[in-house]
């Protein structure tokens, strides 16, 4: 492991067969070396080094038709492991994978309240040292930890403009000195369209657009199989292109972003607003009672069939859908997951959203979309994560 961390012309091959085993599963030599364009005693030679060190397994022959029978290689889960950590606005979900991808290790719903403070910072640090010290596996195996982050994440260097910017050093680099492991960061939607791409509802579509519509509004492109960033990182702030003339001011600092109309705290905003009105929800005694309503409570409200939750919902679709059309238009993807924590509303929000669709996008550009609902729900996040932290390690 440690010559792929090198910057050696040997440890880029290496990392290069090691992304090829993370995205395709196994593979024979010769498949492998015609992905990579190289010769196959080259692949063979390389092969044969990485599976002396631990790092690639050999699974056996592969059952052919006739012929000889050539060996599968793939990556060996006991070489590694790799720590996501997603944190949401109320809790944090930390997860381990080994080497393989394979989940070892999750824990849910940790009370956690994210804002932008040191005391916030230092909690989370605390939380994610408290998981590693209880873990019994080989922590010395431990090489990476990616934090899915929302807001400005610039992954390459590091940094985060939205979030816990409080000295002039990365994100990233004080993280790692004060847990101890090697650690990354990203963008938490694109954390999770990374999920769905690894693991998720994704087969062989290689242009996809992850909506991530939770108490904010983000979006996650893939590009040609490929998470893409933009120059800084920045790219897919679905939430914060203008909309409409609300004068509702976002959190960003700006009036009529698209997130004040279509996004869990615009779903939160209008039931209070409309039950305040007189109008009848599930919901209402809580309101009456000065009790919290959360975002969670909404969802179950949806799956009650709540009318007034419902429709506002549906509204919320319809004006998202216009959104989606218009990104259809320009990107003409294969596949457009709808995710987050509203995504787990099913129909409620996906429908309105494909009837918005067809209408104000072009025929002939929509029929090449399917859209979808996550395959991995609320656990998009912390997959994502984990497979952030696996995938970070071995980019060229």
């Amino acid at each position: 492991m440690r010559d792929i961390e090198s910057g050696s012309k040997s440890s880029l091959i290496k990392r290069q067969i090691i992304n090829y085993y993370i995205y395709n599963g196994c593979s024979t030599i010769p498949d492998l070396s015609k992905e990579l364009n190289l010769s196959v005693p080259t692949v063979t030679k390389f092969i044969n080094e990485m599976h002396k060190d631990g790092d690639i397994m050999d699974y056996g022959k592969l059952e052919t038709a006739g012929g000889r029978h050539p060996h599968l290689y793939g990556l060996n889960a006991d070489s590694g492991y790799f720590i996501g950590v997603d944190i949401c606005r109320f809790s944090v979900n930390i997860g381990v994978i080994n080497f393989k991808g394979d989940m070892v290790v999750s824990k849910f719903d940790i009370p956690y309240s994210f804002e932008n403070t040191e005391e916030s910072f230092e909690h989370l640090i605390e939380i994610v040292k408290g998981f590693i010290e209880q873990l019994t596996l080989d922590k010395s195996k431990i090489l990476n930890i990616n934090f899915n982050i929302s807001g400005r994440v610039n992954p390459d260097s590091g940094y985060s403009y939205t979030i816990f910017n409080f000295e002039d050093r990365s994100l990233a680099d004080i993280l790692a000195e004060r847990i101890g492991y090697k650690v990354s960061i990203d963008n938490d939607t694109r954390g999770m369209a990374h999920g769905e791409l690894i693991q998720g509802c994704v087969k062989n579509e290689k242009n996809i657009l992850f909506i991530n519509i939770g108490w904010g509004l983000g979006m996650g492109i893939i590009i040609d199989g490929k998470p893409y960033k933009g120059k800084s990182g920045f790219s897919g702030e679905l939430g914060h292109i203008h909309f409409c003339d609300n004068q509702i001011i976002c959190h960003c600092g700006k009036k009529g972003c698209m997130e004040t109309e279509a996004s869990g705290i615009a779903l939160h905003r209008i039931l209070l607003e409309r039950i305040q009105s007189g109008e009848t929800s599930i919901l209402s005694i809580k309101q009456k009672n000065n009790e919290e309503i959360t975002l969670s409570d909404i969802v179950e409200a949806i799956r009650k069939e709540d009318v007034l939750c419902i429709d506002i919902l549906e509204e919320m679709g319809q004006k998202l859908g216009r959104q989606i059309a218009a990104l259809i238009n320009l990107f003409n993807p294969e596949m457009v997951i709808i995710g987050g924590m509203l995504s787990l509303t099913g129909d409620y929000i996906t429908q309105p959203i494909k009837s918005s669709v067809r209408k104000y996008s072009l025929n002939l550009v929509n029929k090449d979309t399917t859209i979808v609902t996550s395959k991995l729900q609320d656990k998009a996040g912390i997959i994502g994560a984990c497979m952030l932290a696996r995938s970070k390690m071995f980019e060229n």
